[in-house]
């Protein structure tokens, strides 16, 4: 895979350890999306509406992800959206991402990392073998437009058998995170979860039997509600962006 020649600039923030290194990132400089890296994420039908590459865009240094409605999309008239991922794949490190989450009810920004089956308690085993690490989603809009909530999702939680478990971690403010650059990041140690907004760290957690083992996908999206919470926009006039500068991940 292509590594982008980025300057190796460890955040302050991080523990001092000189075995810290930037072993990729992007920064979005080309004129589209670089599917060498990227992949498109499950395009096709997505809660009230619908996942397609037609909605991400690359330009003046940013990735951006659009939701809107469209009588004429690529799976037909309605909603939409997009996610994409990274091809490979990551176990442990620092994740960031700086961006501008859109600034709209019903859509919202998010940034996270998830095993193949998650909400499975034979492969999660309470998250040892795989969680759902929502580093930030920007689903306060209505309550309170500058906060981000950060969230782990798992199953098998002490040998519980039947559906998944969550713990959200809590409600954290960024500054007019709908108009101005933030950015969001998640340490992923041996032993816990930390979670940073703007470079200083917001909460710990091992929530569940303990933290991932496995490799598991970077996902970049603008995620949908069901389609009775896109009921009150307006089809028309609604349009909303999720604008991304970048997003680079630090390893020992």
């Amino acid at each position: 895979m292509k590594k982008y020649e980025v300057e190796n600039h460890v955040p302050s923030y991080l523990p001092e350890d000189s075995e810290w290194k930037l072993v990729w990132a992007d920064e979005f400089d080309g004129t589209e999306l670089d599917t060498e890296a990227w992949k498109y994420c499950n395009s096709g039908v997505r809660r009230g509406g619908y996942r397609a590459p037609s909605q991400v865009e690359v330009k003046d240094g940013n990735l951006i992800i659009t939701g809107e409605y469209l009588e004429d999309g690529t799976y037909g008239e309605g909603w939409y959206t997009a996610a994409i991922k990274l091809k490979e794949r990551y176990k442990q490190g620092y994740f960031e991402i700086k961006c501008i989450c859109n600034d709209s009810d019903g859509y919202w920004s998010a940034f996270w990392i998830q095993a193949d089956s998650p909400y499975t308690a034979s492969v999660s085993k309470g998250g040892v073998g795989g969680a759902e690490l929502d580093i930030f989603e920007s689903t306060e809009y209505a309550q309170g437009k500058y906060a981000v909530t950060n969230t782990i999702h798992c199953a098998g939680v002490d040998g519980v058998e039947e559906g998944f478990q969550s713990a959200m971690l809590g409600k954290f403010k960024g500054n007019n995170i709908s108009k101005e650059y933030n950015t969001y990041g998640l340490e992923w140690t041996e032993d816990e979860y930390i979670f940073y907004v703007n470079g200083v760290e917001t909460v710990r957690s091992s929530f569940g039997n303990g933290v991932s083992q496995v490799a598991e996908d970077v996902i970049v999206s603008l995620e949908i509600p069901d389609e009775e919470k896109m009921k009150g926009l307006d089809k028309d006039s609604f349009k909303t962006e999720f604008i991304v500068d970048y997003v680079k991940i630090y390893q020992k």
